[in-house]
């Protein structure tokens, strides 16, 4: 199948791009490696491994607590990173950047520090039907050990977020929002900055799970004034085991610590700690030094694209491929919003998604298959699983053409 012409993007160069990505050069079963699975982990371009590579070679130390060189430049470094996404976001302070291992455990920080400390009986946590579990099961959690309730807006039959029903549902009740950018299940793009404001109008602070957002926009933190965004490095092309928690720096220092160890505090005895000043207060103990340092390498990436060229080719590339997949016979979408990022569930009539996601894998595409940590969304729409083809800046229109013809060849052998 030919590209249509109309879905080219003239400005962003999608071979150099790929060129700076070394894993996607090599064949699965002899087969030109398709790999459409970004929205569980993006690859990573050759500068974020190098400079993975240069920290553990020539500067491996411990932060924060030496005076030898090594320690001095792995600090540097370290805290480079936290102002290089300072930066990236439009965060007031480096206070407000905190190091943690990834979105979930960001999203766990807020529940049990910010949460627990102070939801009462009777207290509503706000969430949505298209959360990934890391935005339920920590909030469930604090309702066990709390008392309060949690309270899930519903999605329409596209999958968008029912935006009359959650207007109603926040109330002076309402304690917490907490809400995805952009569902990993469907691909919807919520309207986090609408979302933002309607509860600020409640004084109610708002958390956004932004892992799936990230890889495709850049975020304003003082534009959309959130009050926590959460995300992970390995899904922005990053290394793994390392993510952000922003918070605004009113509300972290209200809140206590989420662990205790070394780094987080100023003194201690047998008597009494006294903790340390943010963003240190959240950072107990030796952090993935080697994980951060790539990360700041990943945002240095990041920085030379055109994020405008970067979304005019993912959404032309998402456009192709809803458009091609509707011409398999049997195969229906899961997941239909206006508004979509780089993410296309479905299902194929007789053919269960794990078999799907075997068969296309000895064609060469990586694909997901399963319930993608959100089984709420598959219950709502029916369907015990879907496979997903998910897309970052250096997927192809002719990788959709691979992944189609390895759709046809799947329904055929299960005809």
């Amino acid at each position: 199948m030919s590209v249509p012409a109309t879905v080219q993007t003239q400005e962003f160069d999608v071979e150099r791009i790929r060129a700076d990505f070394p894993i996607l050069h090599q064949q699965v079963h002899g087969k030109d490696l398709v790999f459409l699975d970004n929205a569980a982990s993006s690859q990573r371009p050759q500068s974020v491994i190098d400079a993975v590579s240069h920290y553990y070679m020539h500067d491996h130390a411990n932060v924060h607590r030496g005076v030898h060189t090594l320690s001095e430049r792995a600090t540097a470094a370290y805290e480079g990173t936290r102002e290089k996404i300072r930066s990236y976001i439009n965060a007031a302070s480096t206070a407000e950047i905190i190091f943690v291992r990834g979105t979930t455990e960001a999203i766990n920080l807020v529940a049990q520090s910010y949460g627990r400390e102070r939801f009462q009986p009777g207290d509503e946590i706000l969430i949505t039907w298209m959360e990934h579990h890391a935005n339920i099961v920590p909030w469930q959690m604090v309702c066990e050990k709390t008392g309060a309730k949690l309270v899930v807006a519903p999605i329409t039959q596209d999958g968008e977020l029912d935006m009359d029903a959650f207007t109603k549902l926040l109330t002076d009740k309402t304690k917490i929002v907490a809400v995805g950018h952009i569902s990993n299940a469907i691909g919807s793009v919520n309207p986090i900055k609408e979302i933002i404001d309607l509860a600020h109008k409640h004084d109610v602070p708002v958390l956004i799970d932004g892992a799936q957002s990230m890889p495709h926009t850049q975020v304003d933190m003082q534009a959309l004034d959130a009050d926590f965004f959460a995300f992970s490095s390995h899904k922005m092309f990053g290394p793994t085991g390392v993510g952000v928690l922003y918070g605004k720096q009113a509300l972290l220092d209200s809140m206590p610590p989420y662990q205790g160890g070394g780094d987080m505090i100023l003194a201690v005895d047998f008597e009494k700690t006294l903790y340390n000043e943010l963003p240190a207060k959240f950072e107990a103990g030796t952090p993935n030094i080697a994980g951060v340092v790539g990360l700041g390498a990943t945002i240095d990436y990041l920085n030379q694209l055109d994020f405008n060229a970067v979304a005019q080719h993912e959404q032309a590339l998402l456009d192709y491929a809803q458009e091609q997949l509707a011409t398999v016979p049997g195969l229906r979408i899961i997941g239909t919003a206006k508004d979509k990022a780089s993410v296309v569930s479905f299902v194929l009539d007789t053919v269960h998604a794990h078999d799907l996601g075997t068969i296309v894998d000895s064609e060469g595409v990586a694909i997901r298959t399963g319930h993608h940590c959100a089984m709420p969304v598959m219950d709502f729409f029916k369907v015990p699983a879907t496979a997903r083809a998910s897309f970052a800046f250096y997927n192809r229109h002719d990788e959709v053409d691979v992944l189609v013809a390895a759709l046809i060849k799947a329904q055929r052998m299960f005809a």
